[in-house]
């Protein structure tokens, strides 16, 4: 069955570094997102990759920190996340979509990120 499972979650001073991971199964994926939700506040889109990982895709507010990676032989992704500040604080999600273009139609439980200042 098709599964994502996010792990790498914790707690992390600001400025400290985090990585990410979620490990895809069931079948492979065109395209990978990693979104994130703040409590009380909806969630936003971080960072996105296609399947070459030749074209990615960030939000302005994790641009040149956050790097988004894809290891195709274990269909698993990653989000490297440094000079990590408070307002990172969330719930980050893995998402993947079967189709080049289109909304993601699978999605992970989520792992929590705290960062302390």
């Amino acid at each position: 069955q098709v599964q994502l499972v996010e792990s790498g979650g914790g707690l992390v001073q600001a400025g400290g570094s985090l990585r990410l991971s979620c490990a895809a199964s069931g079948r492979t994926f065109s395209r990978f997102g990693w979104f994130r939700q703040a409590p009380g506040k909806e969630r936003e889109f971080v960072a996105a990759i296609n399947w070459s990982g030749d074209s990615t895709n960030y939000a302005d507010s994790v641009k040149g920190r956050f790097t988004i990676s894809r290891d195709n032989a274990e269909n698993w992704v990653y989000l490297q996340m440094n000079s990590l500040k408070p307002e990172d604080t969330a719930t980050y999600y893995c998402a993947a979509r079967t189709g080049i273009v289109g909304s993601y139609n699978y999605w992970g439980q989520g792992t929590r990120v705290t960062v302390s200042s």
